[in-house]
């Protein structure tokens, strides 16, 4: 169901180091990072990503990322879809982000709490 969650956290190196030692025994390891993200999971597939909250405003608001695995692009584009129709707010329409990945293919909503969904077929 989910294929990966986000957070934003306030001090990024304290959960960094936090979830890095917590997760080590199940076997997950640091993946990609730098100064204002950090993604912890299996080698080269990290599934819990962390972002550093910049201000007090994005420290309060909702900050959640859920994505959740499609099974082919067309359920992407369905999904991206129904959830404009139910009220979500387009964050990135159904399509490729090479920036993710050469076969990365996601779309993105906002939730009507101000969360971030994404479908995503890797």
């Amino acid at each position: 169901m989910y294929d990966h969650i986000g957070l934003k956290v306030k001090d990024l190196a304290a959960s960094r180091r936090f979830y890095e030692a917590a997760l080590a025994p199940l076997g997950h390891v640091l993946g990609s990072h730098d100064h204002s993200y950090a993604g912890i999971g299996p080698a080269d597939a990290p599934a819990l990503w962390l972002y550093a909250a910049k201000g007090a405003k994005s420290a309060k608001g909702p900050g959640t990322h859920l994505a959740f695995r499609a099974s082919d692009h067309k359920a992407v584009a369905a999904f991206h879809k129904a959830g404009l129709k139910a009220g979500g707010t387009d964050n990135g329409g159904a399509g490729p982000r090479a920036d993710y990945s050469a076969t990365y293919y996601a779309a993105f909503l906002i939730d009507p709490d101000g969360n971030n969904v994404e479908a995503v077929c890797p």
